[in-house]
């Protein structure tokens, strides 16, 4: 299902025991988690009704255990997995499935898996997908899905688009929606309380950073061209675009390198798909699970976790993906 179909389920009072939201847009897995969490929880907060873990150090029979305790103040308990595609993850992703079929229909608690890779052919996900149980948070394919984004955005911000501004967004930004969410709500600061977003306002106010720069960052890395990489991030950089946004598009590139890499399909044109494998190649899918953490810890990084700054981060991280 969608995350809209999912809002839709949810606003209908229907719940499933168990969900997994899985896809490389960030920002639809967060809202379908926002979604989920409102519903089930229903606003009492989560100091005792709300449980986190990370599948690398989880057991089947520690969820097991957690599922069947009882809620305190909320409704429902939400128990919440990351990272069942993860290599550390295996023997709890082989033993999801038969935890799924032991769930009953009817339960005081709600199971939430959250994966930024999707693929069909694993025993797990085909699981959820028997109980049409998976959110599929993928970035949009078109300009009108980007639009649509947009307007849904600004109107969850409490910002007004004049006629023509979605289209401006989308023209400038492309497909990349964490950055799309920031450049309405600056947009709205430079416009000032109570004024719309106009396409004018848009055109002098937001950088040129649509989907082929970033995209050409990917390939340059990918690639091997340690210079051709350093110059894009830096004009990138230099265009006003934040690290997360960059971060999170090398990082939805690098998962589609690994599916391809262990003989899954990736979507795309002939000549996109053709240039997917053949990065993937260089790599191989060792290589690719390093950079994948690597990318993981330059995440922590430009959170604050470490000692360098958010652009330093990035530039020694392609610098470590190109070599």
């Amino acid at each position: 299902m969608t995350p809209e179909a999912l809002r839709e389920q949810l606003a209908a009072g229907r719940f499933q025991p168990a969900y997994l939201l899985a896809g490389s847009e960030a920002v639809l897995r967060e809202e379908a988690f926002e979604a989920l969490r409102e519903a089930v929880l229903q606003g009492s907060g989560s100091d005792f009704d709300l449980d986190r873990f990370d599948a690398a150090g989880l057991s089947a029979a520690s969820l097991a255990d957690t599922l069947r305790m009882l809620p305190v103040l909320a409704p429902r308990r939400l128990v919440v997995v990351d990272g069942p595609e993860q290599r550390r993850a295996s023997k709890f992703a082989t033993a999801l499935p038969d935890l799924l079929e032991d769930l009953p229909a009817e339960t005081d608690c709600v199971l939430v898996v959250r994966s930024a890779d999707l693929d069909r052919r694993t025993r797990w996900v085909k699981a959820f997908l028997k109980r049409k149980a998976l959110v599929e948070c993928d970035p949009p394919t078109n300009a009108r899905e980007v639009a649509a984004f947009a307007r849904a955005e600004a109107l969850r911000q409490g910002v007004e688009l004049e006629r023509g501004a979605a289209e401006a967004l989308v023209e400038r930004i492309g497909p990349q929606l964490m950055l799309m969410r920031q450049e309405i709500a600056k947009l709205a600061l430079m416009a000032g309380e109570g004024n719309p977003l106009s396409r004018a306002l848009v055109g002098t106010g937001t950088p040129h950073v649509s989907e082929d720069p970033i995209w050409d960052l990917s390939d340059a890395i990918a690639e091997g061209r340690s210079a051709d990489a350093l110059e894009l991030l830096a004009r990138l950089l230099g265009r006003g675009v934040a690290p997360p946004p960059l971060l999170g598009a090398l990082a939805a590139h690098f998962r589609r390198l690994l599916v391809c890499a262990h003989g899954g399909e990736v979507s795309g044109r002939s000549f996109v798909r053709k240039k997917i494998e053949t990065q993937a190649r260089r790599y191989g899918p060792r290589r690719l699970d390093s950079a994948l953490d690597a990318i993981h810890e330059t995440d922590l990084a430009i959170k604050g976790a470490g000692a360098l700054g958010p652009e330093l981060a990035l530039e020694r991280l392609v610098v470590a993906l190109t070599r």
